[in-house]
């Protein structure tokens, strides 16, 4: 088993750096500043943020996510489109210098992955992150299917044949929740079907494909014994989480208390011949803690991870 651990960090250090270093993780998802004196289309603005994790003991490997501050623009097609796509492509040979050859992205206009409540309460009284339809308080926003689906074709057109020189990739993650309209925004990336179209037939490309976050894949309903196979040559990242419910009302769980069978999954991984990075998602905030960052607060990650290692160790 020769899958990559890794863990979510954001860019100054934080109690993640610690506890993910502490825990043997050295591999990093590293997410970018988003201060307005960060310019992620410029080299020298890169390179003190990639020393600080490589000083620390942590190689980037995988960009998530994609800059806000010029995905958004991309996604909604809007006037700065243009000039976010040009700076998305500018980064590339960064990150080709840097070794670092993915970049993780969605196609959430407007509202990105969405929870009604933060304080579900889990096992022991920890609390989680839940969605649930009837309290979802819409925006103002409006975009259509058919203009996701055109802005989407529009971007890969613009960025994979630089992607494809510079060695770049990138892996698409689903709509979390995978519902088809959240108010009058609408969501595509919402079933196995639209995911394997939109990184198999849209703009076919090696360097196209998926971030296999197992739980919203689950939570629309897909057999993910059936659909993993079916997508296993397009499984660039994994995000390894387990939740209980479905599309329209769930929660997140501790790794080992939902409705996924974290260790066969792992098999199934194993036995499809991935060989791709992985970290765990969406924990718990424990005893102790206040939720600081809904889903990614840092003692959950104490057992997730630890967890996540365990069942890697046992195959």
């Amino acid at each position: 088993m020769t899958m990559l651990l890794t863990d979510y960090f954001r860019s100054a250090p934080d109690a993640t750096w610690e506890i993910g270093r502490q825990l043997g993780v050295r591999y990093g998802v590293i997410r970018l500043p988003e201060d307005s004196g960060f310019d992620p289309a410029e080299r020298s603005h890169w390179l003190p943020v990639y020393q600080r994790f490589i000083d620390y003991g942590i190689t980037p490997v995988i960009i998530e996510p994609m800059p806000n501050c010029l995905h958004d623009h991309i996604k909604a097609g809007d006037e700065k489109r243009d000039e976010s796509i040009e700076r998305v492509m500018r980064m590339f040979p960064i990150m080709e210098e840097l070794n670092i050859r993915t970049i993780c992205f969605n196609w959430m206009a407007y509202v990105g992955w969405t929870r009604t409540r933060s304080d579900y309460p889990e096992r022991g009284g920890a609390r989680v992150t839940a969605f649930d339809l009837k309290d979802y308080k819409p925006s103002d926003k409006a975009i259509s299917a058919e203009q996701l689906w055109d802005n989407y074709a529009y971007f890969l057109h613009a960025v994979l044949p630089e992607a494809e020189k510079h060695g770049i990739r990138l892996a698409l993650h689903p709509d979390d929740p995978p519902l088809p309209k959240l108010g009058e925004v609408s969501r595509i990336m919402i079933s196995y079907e639209a995911v394997r179209h939109a990184v198999q037939d849209t703009v076919p490309s090696e360097n196209l494909g998926v971030t296999f976050c197992q739980a919203t894949f689950a939570m629309m309903g897909e057999d993910l014994y059936d659909i993993i196979p079916k997508l296993a040559d397009k499984i660039l990242f994994i995000h390894f989480r387990n939740a209980a419910g479905d599309k329209r009302c769930f929660h997140e769980t501790f790794h080992d208390n939902g409705s996924l069978d974290m260790p066969r999954l792992m098999r199934l991984y194993r036995d499809c011949g991935l060989d791709v990075p992985v970290r765990v998602d969406h924990v718990p905030t424990m005893a102790g803690e206040s939720v600081r960052n809904a889903g990614y607060d840092a003692l959950g990650r104490l057992f997730a991870i630890g967890y996540l290692k365990g069942i890697l160790d046992s195959l």
